[in-house]
């Protein structure tokens, strides 16, 4: 195994566990809107009972020691929450899909980036920068999945670009924190601030809440899946393997999210799967090893 030497194997494990999540969320979400709900009511209701959950977990630190600490969170929460995922949905309504993915994925681009110059820790060697590019290719590829229909929609595109970039300044704001508060905490406080700035978002919406459709066992199936894995489990975990693996290289893994869409949506939507994608994916996996994989010290 190409981490068998590497003590922080087990977390680069974890990191593929968090990205199977996240890349079956687009599917469940999919489903979601097809049962008549909003994209901003589907995020709005997966922050509050993943806080409450949360909440029902940890509650005996509700505020953090400093405010510094607690604006950061606050910067953290509507970043990473809500900003990201309205301005991505906003994006899918205003441009190709093709466009979205493509954009949006980039945003390990931008944090290897601004991360380098940030944090100086956070800096790779050239083997892995030119694995991060290789592995951006990749995805390129599966994105495309052997269509080349782009289309310039300048609001969509804009708006597909400033999510990457509202999910750049989660994962580089949120790296202080990890040496002053469990992961638990940290989490919890960015779904608070998530909940909060989303509720007034979809309050403002005219359509209503389908409430009656979360008897159907397929919606409900998906809001659990949504709720669980891809925002409990999915930014615990991930908060951890931020800390744990260095926010530039943990980031990478961001690259794999739309092979295991697409390998989803084979499997659950009977969309098919190009020879473009699978080089993509080839690709995908070569960067990440080129990427993460660091020499044994002498």
């Amino acid at each position: 195994m190409i981490f068998a030497r590497d003590k922080s194997a087990y977390w680069h494990l974890v990191a593929m566990g968090t990205i199977l999540f996240w890349g079956t969320s687009f599917v469940s979400t999919k489903v979601l809107l097809n049962h008549e709900f909003s994209a901003v009511q589907i995020f709005t209701i997966r922050f509050v009972v993943t806080y409450l959950i949360l909440l029902a977990a940890s509650h005996r630190q509700f505020r953090c020691k400093k405010w510094k600490d607690e604006l950061v969170l606050f910067i953290c929460g509507i970043a990473g929450c809500t900003l990201y995922f309205w301005a991505e949905n906003t994006a899918l309504g205003c441009a190709p899909s093709s466009n979205v993915s493509l954009i949006v994925c980039t945003n390990p681009l931008l944090i290897m980036i601004f991360g380098g110059i940030i944090y100086k820790s956070e800096r790779l060697c050239k083997r892995q920068i030119l694995g991060c590019l290789v592995t951006l290719v990749g995805m390129v590829l599966v994105v495309l999945n052997g269509k080349f229909v782009l289309k310039l929609s300048p609001l969509g595109d804009l708006l597909a670009f400033a999510s990457a970039c509202v999910w750049a300044v989660y994962s580089l704001a949120i790296k202080p924190l990890h040496s002053k508060y469990s992961t638990l905490f940290i989490t919890r406080k960015v779904f608070f601030y998530g909940a909060v700035t989303s509720l007034p978002i979809m309050i403002l919406e005219s359509g209503d809440m389908p409430w009656q459709n979360f008897t159907e066992p397929v919606v409900a199936f998906n809001f659990l899946a949504l709720t669980v894995f891809s925002s409990l489990f999915g930014y615990l975990i991930w908060n951890k393997v931020l800390k744990q693996l260095g926010t530039v290289l943990a980031s990478n893994y961001i690259y794999g999210i739309p092979l295991v869409t697409i390998i989803t949506a084979v499997i659950a939507l009977g969309e098919r799967i190009t020879a473009m994608a699978i080089a993509g994916a080839a690709a995908i996996i070569a960067g990440m090893i080129m990427a993460e994989w660091k020499k044994k010290s002498p």
